[in-house]
């Protein structure tokens, strides 16, 4: 570590023995940490309990911002808001956060970009930039959970469901999420976190081998190898089946259900066909189901089914035992919906 460290990529530990080199007392670590992770100070020069020597010397040694906030989006309703951040690098990412009555979520970006290329997301359509470091990751939290805490709210959840293939960077992420949930700072218990694939099966067994306590989710999208070639590339390399099979492995070791996401594309994916062969092959495994018609992107012609055949292809569903949710759209009118998040500009 040298000068201008970025604070976020940090473990609490090495704080501490980089405080312990400077001959601050053993306590002073989670001084600093409470500071930055629970009372939400931003700057250590305002850290109110620690010597103002100590202040200015972390000032000078860390770096708290590599995300600067470039454009913030509210939507008409008011209930979703989305932020654009520059990165050091000049690369970009974008953080959407969501009211609900109770809960405040927040959709973090893993990545600037993404591999995968499925054709009716955005972020797929601007194709790979960079993995974020576990800090940048973290900072998207701590800071719309400052900005929350301005009006006495409280962020309640978090995924990891923006910009990104989360188990493309699957280290950084759970690095992230492990220092988000460090009982002396933020503290945000590991069931408050879903993180979501479009299936990459050596990073789901390798997840459930760990038996982290942190949501599931799959980007599915169809249930033949045919449909979901097309819209989901990866599916070439880790067909259905073989999918399926890595998400009984993880119920069975874990005995934690799993979500399946499911954009409903008119007349691609939103058939009574599509939805019976889709009860079939999650017969029996221990999940749920999530669709929510289609969000539009300049780069997809494809248009959202109705709401008369989303209720549909639930109700096929049912039929087969297997619980389904119709999802609300939110934040359409600034792109801020499932799949929509781009960067169209990049200086």
């Amino acid at each position: 570590m040298g000068l201008n460290t970025y604070f976020f990529d940090l473990e609490f530990m090495q704080l501490a023995d980089l405080l312990q080199a400077w001959g601050e007392p053993a306590y002073r670590a989670r001084q600093v940490w409470q500071a930055v992770y629970r009372n939400m100070i931003a700057d250590p020069i305002e850290i109110p309990n620690i010597p103002k020597a100590l202040r200015s010397r972390l000032g000078e040694y860390f770096d708290y911002n590599h995300l600067i906030p470039e454009s913030t989006l509210q939507s008409s309703d008011g209930e979703t808001v989305k932020t654009l951040f520059r990165l050091p690098d000049n690369q970009a990412i974008e953080t959407v956060l969501m009211r609900y009555e109770e809960r405040r979520t927040l959709c973090i970006s893993t990545q600037s970009g993404c591999a995968m290329g499925c054709i009716f997301c955005a972020t797929g359509q601007m194709g790979f930039r960079r993995n974020l470091s576990s800090g940048e990751i973290v900072e998207q939290v701590m800071y719309y959970a400052r900005e929350l805490s301005k009006n006495d709210e409280t962020l309640t959840n978090v995924v990891l469901m923006g910009m990104g293939e989360p188990f493309h960077n699957y280290d950084a992420c759970m690095e992230a999420i492990d220092r988000l949930n460090h009982p002396e700072g933020l503290n945000l218990g590991a069931r408050r976190f879903t993180i979501s694939t479009v299936g990459l099966i050596p990073m789901i067994r390798r997840f459930a081998n760990e038996h982290r306590q942190i949501n599931l989710a799959i980007s599915l999208h169809a249930s033949d190898n045919e449909t979901r070639d097309r819209l989901l590339p990866v599916n070439k390399k880790y067909p259905i089946e073989e999918l399926i099979k890595a998400c009984r492995e993880y119920v069975e070791k874990t005995h934690r259900r799993i979500t399946f996401e499911w954009a409903l594309i008119k007349d691609v994916n939103d058939t009574p066909d599509q939805a019976r062969q889709l009860g079939k092959l999650l017969h029996n495994l221990l999940c749920h189901v999530n669709v929510i018609p289609l969000n539009p992107t300049r780069g997809y012609s494809g248009a959202a089914t109705t709401l008369v055949r989303a209720k549909e292809f639930q109700k096929e569903l049912e039929r087969f035992g297997i619980p389904c949710t119709i999802r609300v759209r939110r934040g359409i009118d600034i792109q801020a919906g499932c799949g929509q998040l781009a960067i169209e500009r990049n200086t």
